[in-house]
């Protein structure tokens, strides 16, 4: 089994992977040269603002009375710059909003590997292109563009990370620093002269990164008063910074200013998917080159936001946020960013209409560049009979298009001229993707041939060791295959191994295409059980076997469909309480399938109830530890009551008794740390420690106790909750207890379902030992009811996964949960303990699932097989379903849909191993340590 779990766990690695190099390699062409505009730009030098985390929403809309939060902002919307709305893509993370801003390309998914920090690739951005770039603000932020700069001309001021604290009592002064720091930054420019020359200079930039308004957001959410006053807080600054850099540089109009965000945030203060109030930020532009106040009626747009807002008669010019970066070039100058895919917004520049035409054609020539490299990269790696080019533009189109656009510049046909070269632009773009994707046909039929030959692989090992659905083969039926078979495999695999050589593909397509080649091998080698399955089948009655099928069918698109909507877990659940009903357990255990009936009713509320973090609630955590109390202490005497001697002598009680003292010590913590935060005092270090000890503890305290079953899930549960009940803000606190009282039950209807087949004798639970080596003549093969456990098992998980959130709600980052640990971010830290909370109530279900292999005889490896089938079934599913076409929303959910699959798979193959340790482990005080493994 261990060479297979390795062989397993390699295989779903590759197959996590490849959903990467099929869809999300990185965009970046190197290769091209920098293109600038030949005229003389209308500004000297660009300002950019750009506070982090601020909604559109929240920025324009007037306040309860009918002010505008943002005066000096509002001003010059209403008299000298032109705004619009900037849209965001998947993820709304900060350095994604910052590279599509700077760099003018939509980053790939590798950054977050560097917590979205720095550079996994080098790109080039406006910073690097211009001639100097001062910079103000966080430290996440400035190094990743000061690192990518070629020279170094690009100076950053920053903070100590120290400061980034989400318990601090005003996140505001993080931008309060960063004016202060321009201010005095300009001050001292007056006293030296080297300096001041530097700064008086051409394409320059300077860059104020605010980072207060992300994190008031996240702390005390976006529709707080902390929240809005820092809104006033900023704009009172850049309105002071715009003075000061006018009186500087005496009024000389050389100036462009650009206000903007990364990113917004839900109403419950998270960011990373798509929602609008994370994809819609503001963008404000005035100065030199920039169109004053246009008068706007008759303005369509999908939204009542100008309404809302107040705004309908001033023109609205909404812009994609990478077109951003051609704008802030065509103003100072600068090369256009190497590998931006923005589109320059001409309604933003005041200039003449050669000036915009030659702009457009910059841009169209800087896009047609990576379009060209990209496409002789791909035609040089590939067999010239096998390529297939971009029909839409070919060569000489692209040439004869180019000559037109420069025809119609000297004959003064600007506006023609711009016609056409966003038709070059869009053409391009569609190139660019379309070479981008190339391979993506190829890569994906290679995932599907080794997806369906892992599913079969698995499959006939089910049948051939756990079952006595097969044959013994005859050694003459084994000499027939075991020749040619391995010739052809070697052969096949000879074959593509050359063909991809040729093609001087990455070192992972070897292993993509090598994959499938060497599974159907293991599977053609077992034809033989495979045309015992087959014979079997077609014994049956057809109703029967259709039945059987359409029933797998409808189980499995349950759980997909649950992916898309969560509240089809409350249905399933639902159906679950029918159980006892449909299999006469009820007859034979009342008391135990009421108890069945009922939490799965309870459960089926989970689903129902808003996402996690939206609705933070500390009486709901409390009540949620006092009841695991009590529900401990009621289950201990009613054990007692039935005079059943569960309890090891060496242990006895004391352990849960410790363990009940520390989910109260959980509760102290959580509601002292959330009061101090509340009044602003921050998190007391004390409670740092305890919370980091009570986390570290809950995987050992379990080992103390006795091995016995009821005595180890009890001692599991407990250590458990006590760590969840401190990542809890609201009602998911009460999840994983019912989860548990649920799981207890539904251990308790398993054994009493081994009564109606002939096992005897039956040992009683409470009598049966974890860590007790159980008799291999014992252990039964696999039944029809076996599947139904395994099915019971895979829909727990996914409940255990998405009863208390959805896709959005994993995406996004929301360090609430993590407070009782750290406040201060750091997105490693943090992320690990959001993904610990996550698999908790995986653990409980994995421990549960222990515990009825054990109970019910059943051979831990078969019913693991079983599981992996009906997972590796969903996985396959949602790789159909993955789109590469539609709004980013959708595609970033599909894709989502099936990382996180393939993740559960993995994570199941691990928590397998976790729980088993949980359950068969000891430590005894004296020092000895008991194991056992299954």
């Amino acid at each position: 089994m261990l060479a297979f779990f390795l062989i397993g766990f390699f295989v779903h690695l590759v197959f996590f992977a490849a959903i990467f190099d099929i869809y999300f390699t990185s965009p970046l062409v190197h290769g091209t040269t920098p293109h600038r505009v030949p005229r003389a730009p209308p500004a000297k030098r660009l300002v950019l603002f750009v506070a982090d985390g601020l909604r559109a929403d929240t920025f324009f809309e007037l306040d309860t009375e009918g002010q505008t939060r943002s005066p000096f902002l509002r001003n010059v919307i209403e008299h000298s710059g032109s705004w619009g709305v900037s849209h965001t893509r998947v993820p709304t993370e900060s350095r994604p909003g910052h590279v599509a801003l700077i760099a003018g390309f939509y980053e790939d998914v590798s950054a977050v590997a560097k917590g979205w920090k720095e550079n996994p690739v080098e790109f080039d951005s406006v910073f690097n292109e211009s001639k100097h770039t001062w910079c103000w603000g966080s430290p996440d932020i400035l190094p990743m563009f000061a690192k990518g700069a070629s020279g170094d001309h690009v100076y950053t001021h920053m903070y100590p990370p120290e400061k980034e604290d989400f318990a601090a009592a005003d996140a505001s002064k993080l931008d309060t620093w960063v004016f202060n720091e321009v201010k005095n930054f300009f001050e001292y420019a007056k006293s030296n002269e080297t300096l001041s020359n530097k700064m008086k200079a051409d394409q320059v930039v300077y860059f104020l990164h605010l980072l207060g308004l992300d994190t008031n957001g996240h702390a005390h959410r976006p529709k707080s008063r902390e929240y809005m006053e820092n809104i006033r807080t900023v704009d009172k600054g850049v309105q002071e910074v715009v003075l000061l850099i006018e009186d500087f540089f005496e009024n000389d109009k050389k100036t462009a200013f650009i206000y903007t965000s990364d990113h917004g945030m839900t109403e419950w203060g998270s960011h990373g998917a798509g929602h609008p109030s994370e994809t819609l930020t503001p963008l404000v532009a005035w100065g030199a080159g920039i169109n004053g106040r246009q008068p706007g009626s008759n303005q369509q747009f999908q939204d009542d936001f100008l309404q809302e807002w107040k705004l309908n008669d001033v023109r609205r010019l909404d812009v994609n946020q990478a077109d951003i970066a051609p704008l802030m070039a065509s103003l100072i100058g600068v090369p256009f960013p190497l590998n931006s895919v923005g589109i320059l917004p001409l309604e933003y520049l005041n200039n003449t209409d050669q000036f915009k035409a030659e702009c457009m054609l910059t841009n169209a020539v800087q896009v047609l560049e990576q379009f060209k490299v990209k496409m002789t990269h791909k035609k040089k790696n590939t067999l010239t009979f096998l390529f297939s080019p971009f029909k839409s533009l070919p060569l000489s189109k692209e040439q004869d298009m180019l000559r037109t656009v420069k025809l119609y510049i000297q004959q003064h046909q600007y506006d023609e001229a711009i016609k056409l070269c966003k038709s070059l632009i869009k053409l391009g773009l569609e190139g660019l993707s379309y070479y981008h994707t190339y391979d993506r046909i190829f890569l994906g039929t290679s995932v599907v041939l080794g997806f369906l030959g892992w599913i079969s692989y698995a499959f006939v090992l089910i049948v051939k060791f756990h079952t006595k659905l097969t044959k013994p083969i005859s050694k003459l039926d084994k000499l027939s295959t075991d020749h040619l078979l391995p010739v052809i495999s070697i052969g096949v695999g000879v074959m593509i191994t050359l063909f991809l050589m040729i093609q001087s593909c990455p070192w992972t397509y070897y292993i993509y295409c090598l994959l499938p080649v060497t599974v159907w091998y293991t599977v053609i080698k077992e034809f033989r059980v495979i045309k015992n399955i087959i014979n079997l089948f077609s014994t049956l009655p057809p109703t029967k076997s259709i039945g059987y099928l359409l029933l797998f069918i409808l189980g499995i698109e349950t759980m997909v469909v649950s992916f898309f909507c969560r509240e089809v877990l409350s249905l399933g659940l639902v159906a679950f309480a029918g159980w006892p009903l449909q299999s006469k357990l009820f007859y034979r255990n009342k008391a135990m399938s009421l108890s069945w009936i009922f939490f799965c009713f309870i459960l089926a509320l989970f689903p129902l109830m808003p996402v996690v973090g939206r609705s933070p609630n500390i009486t709901l955590v409390t009540g949620a530890g006092l009841l695991t109390v009590i529900c401990t202490f009621v289950f201990c005497t009613s054990i007692k009551m039935a005079k059943q001697q569960i309890f090891d002598a060496t242990v006895k009680k004391s352990v849960y008794v410790a363990q009940s003292l520390i989910i109260v010590l959980s509760l102290y913590i959580v509601n002292t740390t959330h009061s101090s935060l509340a009044f602003k005092h921050g998190v007391p270090l004390i409670n740092q420690i305890i919370s980091w000890t009570i986390l570290a503890s809950s995987l050992l305290t379990p080992l103390i106790s006795s091995t016995f079953l009821f005595q180890r899930l009890l001692s599991i549960y407990l250590s458990l909750m006590s760590a969840y009940l401190l990542f809890s803000t609201g009602y998911e606190a009460l999840f994983p207890l019912l989860l548990s009282c649920l799981t207890f039950v539904w251990i308790s209807l398993e054994q009493e379902t081994i009564q109606f087949h002939d096992i005897s004798p039956v040992p009683k639970l409470s009598q049966m030992d974890f860590a007790q080596k159980v008799d291999t003549i014992q252990i039964r093969q696999l039944r029809l009811d076996d599947i139904r456990r395994s099915y019971f098992f895979i829909f727990f998980i996914v409940t255990a996964f998405f009863g208390t959130g959805n896709i959005a709600s994993i995406n996004s980052f929301d360090p609430a949960s993590v407070y009782c640990f750290l406040t201060v971010f750091n997105p490693y830290a943090m992320g690990a303990l959001m993904m610990w909370k996550i698999l908790i109530p995986f653990v409980i279900v994995m421990c549960a699932i222990e515990s009825i292999q054990v109970s019910t005889q059943l051979s831990s490896n078969s019913l693991f097989l079983i599981v992996l089938l009906i997972s590796d079934i969903m996985a396959l599913h949602f790789f159909f379903l993955v789109k590469d076409s539609g709004s980013w929303l959708d595609i970033g959910t599909s894709i989502s849909h099936y990382v996180i699959v393939m993740s559960m798979t993995i994570f199941l193959m691990l928590l397998s191993r976790l729980a088993e340790i949980l359950t068969t482990w000891r430590i005894r005080l004296q020092g000895k340590i008991k194991q056992h493994f299954t």
